[in-house]
């Protein structure tokens, strides 16, 4: 069984969430007998052909961008040749060039897509290229919500919810790095012993200047890990508030960032827009056994945090509302720890890679018309 999987960013270029999903499904599947390779655009000059944990990477070099839609012409024409020796093609969402390059390529193979997020921001690119959208979802056989809560509230999976299913999102702790203790020594002399973390790419969408906002009146430490198109933004937001008790540490090797979910005494994630589909580092605080602070937009974030259960779910775009929610953890330290050990059992229950893993294998075999195993 041969599954090609096509997104526009992928390890080692980028690290973000959907990077991880897929990381994680070519592993776990790989387990299962599922041989995975992934086509990706570079900006890089580097190999065009990498073996990562198990599966091939395919880069082809990234032409340029339109509203930050990659495009490449060398990408069709490999993704027609890989294809061919593909059971299955398995598309993630969004990013508009691929759907162009599904017909442009005349794929004819079983295929699926994850529907990570709905188009939010780029309202005159979703006008254009609306047609096109919808045009490609009725095409492919199979598309995937990632949460119950995204199935119910996006629009468009309502338009083709015959045709929807709903497998969530899962991670493997076990191929975690452990962190040393002399890495964990360093960062707690750097952050102290009790902190609220962010992990994430620093976007538009993570809504950490409400955060901001939220902490001009408030004295915990927060440890914001990530880096991104609005981090100098963010940094000088801060500066202007005069936060001494936000540290920016940037983006981290996975044993650093380890380390601080290990050390943190809470998740903090702000997010307040839909673009925010699931919230994978969200996912991994709960891994962790941590209590969250998420808020309420309709989507996944919202399946893995359950309020007054995992964590506490605010109002999005609030900052008096995240910082009530902040005090109200940071002052009762037994009720965080409880909600952590809730969280790290939802975890187990639904969350593990291995059950991902396990759905979509399946899900694969039946388009290609195998047997189960």
């Amino acid at each position: 069984m041969r599954v090609l999987h096509f997104y526009k960013t992928y390890y080692p270029d980028t690290w973000g969430g959907i990077e991880q999903v897929i990381r994680q499904l070519c592993v776990g599947t790989g387990k299962l007998g599922i041989h995975n390779e992934v086509l990706t655009l570079t900006r890089d000059s580097g190999p065009q052909q990498m073996e990562i944990e198990g599966h091939t990477v395919h880069r082809m070099p990234l032409d340029f961008e339109i509203a930050s839609t990659g495009f490449s012409f060398a990408a069709i024409r490999q993704l027609a040749k890989l294809a061919r020796e593909a059971d299955v093609i398995h598309y993630h969402f969004p990013w508009p060039f691929m759907d162009l390059a599904h017909f442009m390529a005349r794929i004819k193979k079983p295929s699926l897509v994850t529907y990570h997020s709905d188009i939010v921001r780029q309202k005159n690119l979703l006008r254009v290229y609306g047609p096109l959208k919808r045009q490609f979802l009725r095409d492919v056989d199979v598309i995937i919500a990632t949460s119950p809560n995204y199935m119910a509230s996006s629009p468009v999976l309502k338009r083709f919810r015959h045709k929807t299913r709903t497998i969530t999102y899962g991670l493997d702790k076990s191929i975690y790095p452990s962190p040393r203790a002399s890495v964990k020594q360093q960062w707690r002399e750097r952050c102290g012993e009790r902190f609220f973390l962010f992990v994430g790419v620093l976007r538009y969408y993570k809504g950490l200047h409400i955060l901001l906002d939220a902490m001009a009146k408030l004295d915990y430490p927060v440890v914001i890990v990530g880096a991104g198109p609005i981090e100098q933004e963010l940094k000088q937001h801060a500066e202007r508030l005069g936060l001494t008790h936000v540290l920016f540490v940037g983006a981290l090797e996975e044993e650093d960032k380890v380390a601080l979910l290990e050390l943190s005494y809470a998740m903090v994630f702000p997010s307040h827009l839909r673009s925010e589909a699931f919230g994978i580092s969200l996912l991994e605080g709960a891994m962790y056994g941590k209590p969250m602070i998420s808020s309420e937009i309709g989507t996944g974030t919202t399946y893995i945090n359950i309020d007054n259960e995992t964590g506490l779910v605010v109002p999005p775009d609030d900052p008096q509302a995240l910082g009530t929610a902040m005090r109200t953890l940071w002052e009762n330290p037994e009720r965080a720890a409880e909600m952590g050990r809730r969280a790290e059992a939802r975890y187990w229950e639904l969350f593990s890679a291995e059950t991902m893993a396990r759905n979509y294998a399946a899900l694969y075999r039946e388009l290609a018309g195998q047997p189960a195993a």
